[in-house]
């Protein structure tokens, strides 16, 4: 591989971060041995077989997953197989030392910070686009602290005071991506019950309905409402949060979320189909200036001040 290889030239940017990007980091390593190898000549299967190592290690090594990046010594391992340029291995390399720096997220306890959720957070830090659809929530990036605490609440009945704040405080700290100057898009999509759905209290309602409508006038994010009389409405039957990550080399991902785990799908053919369905529910809500003047009616009808 030659030093002007357009491989190594899209990873030399990431070399300097300023901010640790661990999940990035972990799936453009993956991504990059999975097309070394192929470059090789060497199936999935035939490189396992060569390293001892079990198959589903190496799709993990490949996909990027996992909370720790896949152990060096592996990487090695792989690289000599492949006979890698030395110059890409050494990028590689450098680039799997800097996915073992820690996010900020992952100084959370694992109760708070289990590994889908883990995975969720630094794909949305590491994302370029974002797009949701809620059918009961205010998306979490657009949440004010009142509402996010009403929301653990009713999720978590049994939740400890300390624990309810601490997952305050995770949820307010992630919204700071969007403060960012390397902030992501944001689309997000939203069931109209979402704006009628009292959580906390009538006044925590106006004053998250009053932060949805500032942050739908920032030019990176974009806020639609899927009215109720929309009676064939195209809406997936779960929320949905959409991925995009800068330059060729990374599939977007679809992640889907339940009530203790989450799906996140990387397929090609799989993460189209949800892309073509948040197309269609986006032709099918009001516009993003309609969407800005129904949930400023309904904060002024439905939670009015006293």
């Amino acid at each position: 591989m030659s030093l002007e290889s357009p491989r190594v030239s899209r990873l030399e940017p990431y070399l300097n971060r300023a901010e640790p990007a661990p999940t990035l980091l972990k799936m453009l390593v993956g991504v990059q041995l999975a097309g070394i190898r192929e470059d090789a000549g060497l199936s999935q299967e035939q490189a396992a077989r060569k390293l001892g190592f079990s198959p589903a290690k190496l799709s993990r090594i490949e996909a990027g997953k996992g909370r720790r990046p896949p152990a060096e010594a592996d990487v090695l391992a792989l690289l000599k197989l492949y006979s890698c340029d030395e110059y890409e291995g050494s990028v590689l390399l450098q680039l799997l030392r800097r996915a073992g720096e820690p996010g900020w997220w992952q100084r959370y306890d694992k109760r708070l910070m289990p590994e889908w959720f883990d995975r969720l957070v630094g794909l949305q830090e590491a994302a370029t686009a974002i797009r949701t659809f809620e059918l009961q929530y205010v998306p979490g990036l657009l949440q004010i602290p009142a509402y996010t605490r009403a929301v653990v609440e009713r999720g978590l009945p049994m939740a400890s005071a300390r624990e309810v704040e601490r997952r305050v405080e995770l949820r307010t700290r992630r919204t700071e991506l969007l403060a960012r100057p390397d902030a992501p898009q944001v689309w997000a999509i939203l069931d109209e019950s979402v704006l009628l759905r009292v959580l906390g209290s009538r006044e925590v309602m106006r004053e998250q309905l009053a932060h949805l409508a500032r942050m739908a006038r920032l030019p990176h994010v974009t806020v639609q409402v899927v009215p109720l009389d929309v009676t064939h409405a195209s809406a997936p039957a779960l929320p949905v949060t959409y991925l995009r990550f800068g330059g060729s080399d990374l599939p977007d991902v679809v992640y889907l979320e339940q009530i203790r785990s989450a799906t996140f799908l990387e397929d090609r053919d799989e993460t189209e189909e949800y892309r073509v369905s948040l197309d269609r529910l986006a032709d099918e809500a009001l516009d993003p200036r309609q969407s800005l003047e129904r949930l400023t009616q309904t904060m002024e009808q439905r939670y009015p001040t006293d």
